[in-house]
């Protein structure tokens, strides 16, 4: 198989627990790149929380955010293609977070919001402190989600998060039922609400359609549910060691966890034609 595409999910995936990337997988995709080969990140993060990643990967593809939410360019600092929520549905969502007593971030332009802090929050906050400012995401409180979801131009999605995995099933399936929205889970207590059919896989392979090629092409990493549409869809799926084995039995390669060098074994043995511990 000849690959043209590498994409790459971003937490669970290509960054380690400590929200880093490894040197091996900097430099094989660095290698890949010279070769002729295009690294796209598809990732459920907005656009404002991958700087420090898309910089130190130094590409020069759009970024795939919000599971397929946008299209996002950052040399040209904008949007490029959306199917964003409607205010009303937005409004909708933050009436069922309400009901069910659920912590939500809303997504919104350039910024991620919060009315109550949690545990998500916290993490969030702690890891963007040790960024330099101008790769800091925006991560702000407001006094109303609702009011958050009135002056917002643009609604990407809703990530929301409960101990009680139970009572976000249970709110995943009114969404769902009751407001037709799509629910993908991003971690086993984080549940990502966006439009009806978006998805990881749709957008990137609308973006490999537009530059020539097919999703044959591509090679696609990921570790978590939200990750499926394109690594099923990709020619070759690649599921993290990491990955729940319900994921695992889904794709075509199961290769170490996101602490190990993997993700560069593969793209040495199956692109570069070389071994990483040769």
């Amino acid at each position: 198989m000849t690959y043209s595409v590498i994409a790459l999910d971003l937490d669970g995936t290509l960054l380690t627990r400590q929200k880093t990337i490894l040197p091996e997988s900097l430099k094989a995709l660095a290698q890949a790149r010279a070769k002729g080969l295009k690294v796209v990140v598809v990732t459920g993060r907005h656009h404002v929380a991958i700087h420090p990643f898309y910089q130190a990967l130094d590409l020069d593809t759009p970024a795939i955010c919000c599971n397929g939410t946008y299209l996002y360019d950052y040399q040209a600092r904008k949007v490029i293609t959306a199917n964003p929520l409607k205010k009303a549905q937005a409004l909708q969502v933050i009436a069922l977070l309400n009901h069910y007593d659920i912590h939500g971030l809303i997504y919104v332009d350039d910024a991620m919001l919060y009315a109550q802090s949690s545990g998500h929050v916290v993490r969030s906050l702690a890891w963007a402190e040790k960024l330099p400012l101008h790769q800091r995401p925006t991560l702000l409180q407001v006094p109303s989600l609702e009011q958050a979801a009135e002056q917002a131009k643009g609604i990407w999605k809703f990530a929301t998060s409960d101990p009680d995995i139970g009572k976000l099933h249970e709110f995943a399936t009114a969404v769902e039922k009751e407001l037709g929205l799509s629910c993908e889970w991003s971690w086993h207590d984080q549940l990502d609400v966006a439009q009806t059919g978006n998805s990881k896989g749709k957008l990137l392979q609308q973006w490999v359609e537009s530059q020539g090629l097919s999703m044959s092409q591509v090679m696609a990493f990921g570790d978590n549910y939200n990750d499926l549409s394109m690594l099923e869809a990709a020619g070759l799926g690649v599921a993290m060691g990491n990955s729940d084995d319900a994921v695992k039995a889904r794709c075509d390669l199961v290769i170490g966890d996101n602490e190990s060098p993997a993700i560069a074994e593969v793209i040495n043995q199956r692109i570069l034609g070389n071994s990483l511990r040769a």
